[in-house]
């Protein structure tokens, strides 16, 4: 028998900042550290950077703009066009629901965090972490090597899923009051698409499906949630089909999501090719995405939750770190299904939504984790409160917050690892320059 090789700290070094996850948030938090002059190591569990607009092949951008100009600047803009070059059919001046090439998207990351002197370590799991009094000494990570560790003086935390935070102390929500959160999603692409036919056809698609079909023989597409737009040449993809009573964080759950999600894509395959034989007569499954779309699990609690009287009265906070504008988004809730089906639910309608030009503010104070000194988030996990999270949750906004989590971690290494002691103002000026 051969002896067991254990992957340790001291293989890597010790590190200034620490990015867990390697998805929008951890990209350009990473980056922006690195940049403020810190040795930083970002992990990432996959093999490709980007999270779900890469591996886990949502085929579009949430909107860039509040409706009159860009205000997702700085890395995320950076990130933004650098990826539009992929979609030659998108022009320039596109801002909103613009279409993504993943395999571009993928290079864009990889390029954006290489220049700026990140070391990226993929296929690295994060599997909990050693705390001492408030502080995150060690997170412990398994691959190929083995098992082992990483030290720092700064973790962020880009999990998604809030894990450094929640295996730290941080006490956290998740979902509703009954504990239900938002279905997930495992999209899709279909290639050999007419694309004429496609641009020119029948919408809504959801409407038309339905009014086409039998869908007593589709059972699988509940209320037929059917986002799609042209990511290719004759390649459509697909933010399609909803799978309810799944949550992020048990592994075997996702197990059988993933599973089930294989066959959602499938089933709309062939009732695309049913109901609109001109456009997807031909089509062909290219791909599943290897990540299941996950909208919501874990949501910190940090040292201000972000609530939904702030998100209406669009309000501007003193440590704010950027702003948002994106509709609070809440998909079908299982009980909506049939109301779903009859178009009585309009998930992007369930509050008011902003006026062009109107937007809030997110506070620096969300992405501190309470009872933890060293650690911040970024990405869908910050403190706020549900219906807040349907709105921040997207990649625009994951971009802005994980660029201020990097800057902010880079300021707090120089004070000994302390989040909570760094100037914000000096932070917001630094922003502001970048």
């Amino acid at each position: 028998m051969g002896t067991s090789a254990g992957w340790t700290a001291n293989d890597i070094g010790k590190w200034d900042v620490v990015v867990a996850g390697g998805g929008p948030a951890g990209c350009t938090a990473a980056t922006a550290a690195a940049q403020e002059g810190k040795k930083v190591l970002l992990l990432e569990a996959t093999g490709a950077l980007g999270g779900m607009g890469t591996s886990g092949l949502i085929p579009a951008w949430c909107p860039f703009s509040d409706g009159k100009q860009i205000i997702y600047r700085g890395l995320a803009e950076k990130v933004f066009m650098e990826s539009k070059k992929g979609c030659p059919h998108s022009p320039p001046e596109h801002l909103d629901w613009a279409p993504i090439n993943p395999e571009q998207l993928k290079r864009v990351y990889d390029d954006l965090v290489e220049s700026a002197g990140v070391e990226v370590i993929f296929f690295s799991m994060v599997g909990g972490v050693r705390q001492d009094n408030g502080r995150i000494s060690e997170v412990l990570i398994t691959n190929k090597g083995g098992l082992g560790s990483v030290k720092a003086d700064v973790f962020v935390d880009c999990t998604g899923d809030g894990d450094l935070c929640a295996w730290g102390g941080t006490p956290y929500e998740k979902g509703d009051a009954r504990g239900e959160m938002q279905p997930a999603t495992h999209c899709f692409m279909l290639s050999s698409v007419n694309t004429f036919h496609y641009s020119n056809g029948n919408r809504p698609w959801r409407s038309v499906v339905q009014q086409r079909l039998d869908m007593n023989k589709y059972k699988r597409l509940g209320d037929l949630h059917l986002c799609n737009c042209q990511v290719g040449a004759d390649t459509v993809g697909f933010n399609s089909g909803h799978l309810w009573d799944i949550d992020g964080t048990d592994p075997r759950c996702l197990s059988n999501a993933m599973r089930e999600g294989r066959r959602i894509a499938a089933e709309y395959r062939d009732a695309l090719a049913e109901a609109l034989p001109l456009a997807f007569g031909g089509a062909f499954l290219a791909s599943t995405g290897p990540l299941m779309g996950i909208r919501e699990t874990r949501r910190v609690s940090g040292d201000y939750k972000l609530t939904l009287d702030d998100y209406i009265a669009r309000r501007t906070f003193d440590d704010e770190i950027c702003r948002n504008a994106y509709p609070i988004d809440i998909h079908t809730a299982k009980a909506e299904v049939a109301d779903a089906l009859d178009e009585k639910v309009n998930a992007m309608e369930r509050f008011e939504n902003y006026k062009p030009g109107e937007s809030h503010g997110i506070p620096y104070r969300c992405l501190i984790p309470q009872k933890l000194a060293n650690v911040l988030a970024a990405g869908r996990c910050i403190s706020t409160d549900r219906p807040v999270q349907a709105s921040t949750r997207v990649m625009p906004v994951a971009l802005a917050m994980g660029e201020a989590a990097g800057v902010a971690a880079a300021m707090s290494a120089d004070k000994g690892g302390e989040t909570r002691a760094i100037d914000t103002g000096r932070l917001r000026d630094r922003l502001r320059q970048r």
